[in-house]
């Protein structure tokens, strides 16, 4: 390899503001595309960016999600970030014919019908937190607590089935799952029991009487005399659903806000043509660039990948955002465009492990920002954007708040 594809550079990458883009984004897919990196643990892996390469890995089952192995590189040494990406005992849902039998038997009850049916609901929802958002006798008003994290919690909790009384516990189980450095090891682990707790009880709740919901469809599928579900299996996959089916979408609907009202010609489009908000809502999940590090995988083989040869054994960080910013296949890729076409960016994934989460995501973000454009036409920021307060410590980036006023 060459001397610049040697030279070891420290992760996170240093930005000039919160929304920029690091400029080592663009550095790399011109001239080195297989960078060396040193994660916050001290670990060393490769970093991907541009975007045929990123998307070629993510489709390849050479590289596994499995990253509790031993040579496999840490993204720190706090917190359990293996939760998601790792076997466990009784769980064979990562990789391979494991993963294609948890597909098939879960997207048989996360249909698109069922999220497209939640629609109405959703709506209704959101204005009912706007209500109570306008209601406020004093602004700003912090979009993060009172819009961005209350629907995707109640949203995914009620798919779930899971009591609305109890919906305000799963924020901090969620950020410990998630953990990067903002929970020591053993918080992570006591986090973790008691989530797990609180989820065998509500299975067993919902296998005594079960209701109208996707948990008690999932038991269903468990239970049946062919299951092919575990008891492991179901646990893992309910708490998984719960975690990253609301953190991900609210930490996206604080992002959608921040750029669209740092440049409100872009929220202005969109109020003279609402039928753009689709469309809009992709370029938003393109042009995010709040990631640090990726998605990690991990080589089972030696492989050729453009022009790099990635040796078995290495841990490789997809760098989703840089290849959302890839100029090769999308025209300006660094400025923000409602009318693009054919955005076929890597926000989701791509492959087997393309996000099966990703319809209902796309519909609360829609139904967010019609909502939005609907009751508060002359919503703006109440800060400069630059003093928007990134989240600190998470696999799940974002930000702490965004003040709004209207």
């Amino acid at each position: 390899m060459s001397n610049q594809a040697d030279e070891l550079r420290d992760l996170p990458f240093p930005r000039s503001a919160p929304m920029e883009p690091p400029v080592e984004w663009a550095e790399l897919r011109e001239k080195c595309p297989f960078a060396a990196v040193r994660l916050p643990s001290g670990d060393r892996a490769r970093m991907l960016t541009r975007y045929e390469d990123v998307r070629k890995v993510l489709t390849d089952p050479r590289f596994s999600r499995d990253l509790a192995r031993p040579d496999a590189a840490r993204l720190t040494t706090a917190g359990d970030q293996g939760f998601m990406n790792a076997r466990r005992p009784g769980v064979d849902i990562t990789d391979g014919p494991g993963h294609t039998r948890w597909r098939r038997l879960v997207g048989r009850t996360f249909t698109m019908k069922r999220v497209e049916g939640l629609r109405p609901r959703i709506g209704a929802m959101v204005d009912e937190l706007l209500d109570a958002m306008t209601a406020h006798q004093g602004r700003p008003v912090d979009l993060v607590p009172n819009l961005a994290l209350p629907l995707p919690v109640g949203v995914i909790c009620e798919l779930l089935g899971v009591p609305a009384s109890d919906q305000g516990r799963f924020t901090e189980w969620a950020n410990q799952m998630l953990s990067l450095t903002r929970y020591d090891a053993d918080e992570v682990a006591a986090g973790r029991a008691e989530f797990a707790a609180y989820m065998t009880g509500l299975i067993a709740a919902k296998r005594a009487e079960p209701g109208d919901d996707l948990l008690s469809e999932l038991i269903s599928v468990t239970d049946a005399e062919d299951g092919r579900l575990s008891e492991a299996e179901l646990l893992a996959t309910s708490m998984s659903l719960l975690a990253a089916g609301h953190e991900t979408t609210a930490s996206m609907i604080g992002k959608m806000a921040a750029i669209l009202l740092s440049h409100r010609e872009r929220y202005e489009t969109l109020l003279a043509d609402p039928s753009l908000v689709p469309a809009a809502v992709e370029e938003v999940i393109r042009f995010d660039a709040m990631s640090e590090f990726g998605l990690p995988r991990y080589a089972t083989e030696t492989v050729e990948v453009g022009e790099s040869v990635v040796e078995k054994g290495t841990t490789v960080l997809l760098s989703l955002q840089a290849a959302n910013r890839d100029q090769s296949v999308f025209a300006s890729p660094e400025t923000w465009d409602a009318h693009r076409g054919d955005n076929h960016h890597l926000g989701f994934s791509a492959g087997a492990h393309f996000c099966m989460g990703s319809p209902l995501a796309r519909v609360e973000l829609q139904e967010v920002l019609a909502g939005l454009l609907r009751r508060l036409p002359t919503l703006r920021l109440a800060v400069p954007a630059e003093q928007l307060r990134r989240r600190e410590g998470l696999l799940v980036g974002g930000y702490e708040s965004v003040p709004v006023t209207w």
